[in-house]
């Protein structure tokens, strides 16, 4: 009899346990995010990881996994903390993988960080870089990176404080949890969301698509210690960035959904479904720089 009352108990405190962990971010994603409602975030069922900001602030993560997936995709936002529309994005993404799965013909797992850069997105006034003043978009392990990065820096930007790409490479918690989850996941395909410049960029080995909804591609070129530079010119991993048009507002909801779809449907058409991908941290090919505006991502 006891067994029997308690049961019910045991599975009602568990459903509030599961639902306050859900709630817990979403809180303060939603009052700092904009155009995301708590319930969106709440959906997105974020989970906790074991790796914390420089500030302790959980990085979180959201699977969506069909049974018979054959592709891995991998979608950032918010690397850059001052791209608060980045981080929203990311998670309407997140809804319309978990209620269109058939869209594309490919089954695919997404991964979904939906905000790499928790303490430069609750910074007083969001800024670009980490607690530490890294540009983690800059901190990525690239081929001379101890020489280019730091050149870069200085006569690039003219040492941008905004863009100063740290110590050395990946000396910051959230690079290094990407570094690992790159190392991990082996995505097929990674896609970095960011703002403001309203455009679509490329780095990797396969045709780019050459629009997303109302984005169209306009390769910025290559960076030291970028994203795009350590995962698709170095990694083989196909590196989609797209430039959002502002960086504190979302495009509208039809717009978001378009983008969307045409990302599945470039997929569908264009990235092969390569076996084993991996980011291999020293096998590295000797690169050329391509010259670039300081201002782009």
């Amino acid at each position: 009899m006891f067994a029997s009352c308690l049961k019910p108990l045991v599975l009602a405190l568990f459903f509030a346990l599961e639902s306050a962990r859900a709630a817990a971010p979403c809180t303060d994603f939603a009052a700092r995010l904009p155009n995301l409602r708590r319930d969106l975030c709440e959906s997105a069922r974020l989970q906790p990881t074991a790796v914390r900001s420089v500030k302790g602030r959980t990085l979180w993560v959201s699977d969506v996994k069909p049974e018979q997936a054959t592709l891995r995709v991998l979608v950032v936002g918010a690397i850059h903390g001052d791209e608060l529309s980045s981080a929203a994005v990311a998670f309407h993404w997140i809804r319309l993988a978990k209620q269109m799965p058939a869209v594309s013909a490919r089954q695919i797992h997404w991964r979904f960080v939906p905000v790499l850069n928790p303490d430069g997105v609750f910074n007083r006034s969001p800024r670009r870089v980490n607690a530490h003043g890294v540009d983690l978009n800059r901190n990525f392990m690239t081929p001379n990176w101890e020489r280019d990065a730091k050149l870069y820096w200085e006569k690039g930007t003219h040492k941008d404080p905004r863009r100063w790409p740290g110590p050395k490479p990946l000396s910051e918690p959230e690079s290094r949890f990407l570094h690992d989850e790159m190392r991990a996941f082996k995505p097929h395909l990674i896609v970095s969301i960011h703002a403001p410049y309203g455009v679509l960029d490329f780095d990797g080995p396969v045709v780019p698509p050459s629009r997303l909804g109302s984005l169209y591609l306009h390769q910025l070129g290559i960076f030291p210690g970028s994203l795009g530079n350590y995962g698709g010119v170095q990694g083989g991993v196909p590196v989609v960035t797209i430039e959002l048009p502002n960086a504190m507002r979302t495009p509208r909801d039809a717009e978001t959904r378009q983008m969307w779809l045409d990302l599945l449907g470039w997929i569908d058409t264009r990235l092969p479904a390569r076996r084993n991908v991996a980011i291999a941290p020293h096998a590295y090919l000797d690169s050329k720089l391509l010259p670039a505006s300081p201002t782009a991502e």
